[in-house]
């Protein structure tokens, strides 16, 4: 997501902004850890000890075996995960089909998709984002891969991440009070990673939570990162539009 969007929008200083999104989420871990360890674990901490075996270097096999699993598992994951739910998506977003006499964008936004985009985009307009991010990134619970398959079918692109980019770019508004405004600046381009660096994890991270904590820490979670993520994407949108 970060390259599609970075690359996109920010293309000459592409790594740096980069950079500054890991740090930003740096910041606000420590931040965060910080907040918690003063208001809800007051207490003396608790000792921990864990005895680490004595470090050396990697052998060959050991590292390609570990690259391996890893591509094997997220190749499984695309398979799965990616391929279904960018299907649903795209049975969401062409049904129902309507008498024939609506444009391409008017019968998305009154399919199911559009629907459902529709309905939360009240929430996430102050951040600078449409029904169509708002589907995005709601696409997201699943897993955060998924957002850059649903900006393609939304955007009708299809599998060519040129062509995906090229309709990011010049997207536009084609009804309301903001006709023939883009849909994809730098500003909203930046404030949509902020929302993705820092919003809800995927469904498997609040269950492992779930299972480790219990279900308050993981209800805390899904809360907190969301509403943190709508908080700084709202300041970064706002403040950058005075500029």
């Amino acid at each position: 997501i970060y390259l599609l969007l970075a690359g996109t929008f920010f293309a000459a200083d592409a790594s740096m902004v980069m950079i500054g999104l890991y740090v930003l989420g740096v910041v606000l871990a420590v931040v965060t850890a910080r907040l918690m360890r003063r208001f809800m674990f007051p207490g003396d901490e608790t000792p921990f000890v864990m005895e680490l075996p004595p470090y050396r270097l990697p052998t060959w096999k050991t590292t390609l075996t570990h690259m391996w699993d890893k591509c094997a598992q997220y190749l499984r994951k695309m398979g799965t995960i990616i391929l279904v739910a960018s299907v649903i998506v795209w049975a969401l977003s062409h049904y129902p089909t309507g008498d024939g006499s609506l444009t391409p964008a008017q019968q998305q936004e009154q399919s199911y998709i559009g629907r459902i985009g529709k309905a939360i985009e009240p929430a996430i307009r102050p951040l600078g984002f449409d029904w169509q991010i708002g589907v995005s990134l709601v696409s997201g619970l699943a897993a955060k891969e998924i957002v850059v398959s649903t900006m393609a079918v939304l955007t009708d692109a299809g599998d060519n991440e040129i062509t995906l980019t090229e309709k990011l770019q010049e997207q536009v508004y084609t009804q309301g009070d903001r006709a023939g405004e883009k849909v994809y600046t730098p500003l909203v381009a930046y404030s949509m990673m902020i929302f993705i660096l820092l919003y809800f994890p995927c469904i498997a991270a609040i269950t492992a939570i779930r299972k480790e904590a219990g279900r308050s820490w993981a209800a805390f979670t899904l809360f907190y990162t969301t509403g943190l993520a709508w908080l700084m994407s709202f300041i970064v949108y706002q403040v950058g539009g005075l500029f």
